[in-house]
């Protein structure tokens, strides 16, 4: 390393946040950039740990060492390159990764992490910045037509690495614009749609080829698919929403997370909105779900307007630090505590939802009870029982489901191609990622089950990779016959 004592002179430093007064009245993005000096100076706690658990800790394998010495000694060029061999779209795992990788770094044993995320972030928007990043087409075609269902970060990674192994790659969506959850179901404060749109212009430029508006399996006959391309990933998503079945579920004014986001985001980027709006303003809103789904939903809750903003999670409240059940380098189950909160909610934790009530059809309050999770000798588990006489209500006109997703809709492509399924609903593929119809893969969280973006690139990537030795091994064939 450049400084291997850098850690010792210099404090771990985050990016300055938009005061909440300012950000509460638009969409745009939180964090602001640090200056170059401020993330060459945090890159230099970087030190020489000689075994860098944050290569283990990140799902796509980041240089992390590598680059962040190139980023200390100015070499932002180089940074870059190192950045980019391993993932496809820094850009967006630098504003919404959780950070896996710094809970595995070796300074966070005893002393606050590196700023991986935030320095990854830096190297991108430098590279931007200094006309690093421009399209590069594939100098050669292989003449093989590979198509990808879903425009998601598993199938953009998938479609970006298959166009640079030559192949040529057209994505299916059956939105309006590319993007999947990142465009329509992330919200503009944690991600500027801007930030996709740049990566798809360079995308296009290479030669990927996007028909949004199309819907495999619906207008578009999946035989169709089958027939004009050699290869075909799906990258679908896991989008059946997880829901309650308990009194009042039929309630008007309860929706589901993902619901709500997508039409608000719609609504910021000025698309048409089809369903009943869903608007917050003025209203008691209660998140059911603690995850980063719910976070959005808080957020965006407080942009639209609502009177109050409550959010319920049915676990116990997590550890603000380390527990000896969560050792270094374990990435630990912690408090997390998201700028949607830092904006106005009041949290609960260890809230079961027994049902909700309404006046004229419409949900107004909602019943709900403590519990405790206690170790079950018999099961050799935690169990969860209800703490007696501890029954109380919440008032809310709306209500967001934030439960997390089953597995992915499988009406359409998969339920055509009869495509096999594992245990929890997810499309079965082998170690190579191809499913039980030959030339069909399946990546992302389609087929591994809801995850993060950073593990969907990952799938993306290696999917890619597992088709390409497909297709490379069919012109083999040919060529021998």
């Amino acid at each position: 390393m450049a400084d291997p004592k850098g850690f010792l002179k210099v404090k771990r430093q985050t990016c300055q946040m938009r005061p909440v007064e300012e950000r509460l009245k638009d969409y745009k993005e939180i964090p602001v950039l640090r200056s170059e000096h401020q993330a060459k100076e945090q890159a230099s706690r970087c030190m020489d740990c000689g075994t860098p658990f944050c290569h283990s800790s990140c799902p796509v394998g980041n240089l992390i060492p590598e680059w962040n010495d190139e980023m200390f000694r100015g070499n932002w060029q180089k940074a870059f390159s190192a950045l980019q061999s391993t993932n496809n779209f820094p850009e967006i795992t630098g504003r919404i990764c959780p950070a896996l990788c710094e809970y595995g770094c070796v300074l966070g044993y005893n002393d606050d992490p590196v700023t991986i995320r935030e320095n990854e972030l830096s190297i991108i928007e430098e590279a931007f910045k200094s006309g690093h990043v421009k399209p590069k087409p594939p100098k050669k075609r292989t003449g093989k037509k590979v198509a990808v269902v879903g425009s998601g970060p598993a199938g953009l990674a998938a479609a970006d690495q298959l166009n640079k192994y030559g192949h040529s790659v057209t994505v299916f969506e059956r939105d309006e614009q590319p993007g999947g959850i990142l465009r329509y179901g992330i919200p503009d404060f944690k991600l500027e749609k801007r930030i996709i749109d740049r990566r798809l212009a360079i995308l296009k430029k290479e030669g990927v080829v996007f028909k949004i508006g199309v819907d495999v399996g619906g207008e578009y006959p999946v035989k169709d698919i089958i027939s004009q391309f050699d290869a075909v990933c799906i990258a679908i998503g896991s989008r059946t929403p997880r829901d309650m079945n308990i009194e009042g579920r039929s309630l008007g004014g309860i929706h589901f997370a993902m619901d709500y986001l997508c039409q608000s985001n719609r609504r910021v980027s000025g698309e048409k909105i089809y369903a009943s709006p869903i608007d917050a303003c003025g209203k008691k809103v209660l998140v059911i779900g603690g995850g980063d789904t719910g976070s959005d939903c808080v957020g965006t809750a407080n942009r639209q307007g609502a009177s109050s903003v409550t959010q319920i999670e049915i676990m116990p409240k997590p550890p603000v630090c380390r527990v000896p059940e969560m050792p270094w380098p374990k990435y630990p189950m912690l408090l997390k505590t998201s700028t949607s909160h830092e904006e106005g909610a009041e949290r609960q934790w260890s809230i079961l939802t027994k049902r909700f009530e309404g006046e004229s059809g419409t949900v107004k309050r909602v019943v709900c009870t403590s519990v405790e999770f206690v170790f079950d000798k018999e099961k050799s588990c935690q169990v969860m029982k209800e703490v007696p006489d501890s029954e109380f209500v919440i008032e809310a006109d709306l209500v967001i489901l934030a439960l997390g997703f089953v597995h992915p809709e499988n009406e359409g492509i998969v339920e055509e191609l009869k495509l096999k399924l594992d245990a929890r609903g997810n499309i079965l593929t082998g170690a190579d990622y191809m499913t039980s119809k030959k030339s069909v893969f399946a990546a992302g969280d389609s087929r591994r089950g809801a995850s993060l973006v950073v593990w969907a690139i990952y799938e993306g990537r290696q999917a890619a990779g597992s088709m390409d030795r497909y297709l490379s091994e069919a012109v083999r064939k040919r060529k021998r016959k």
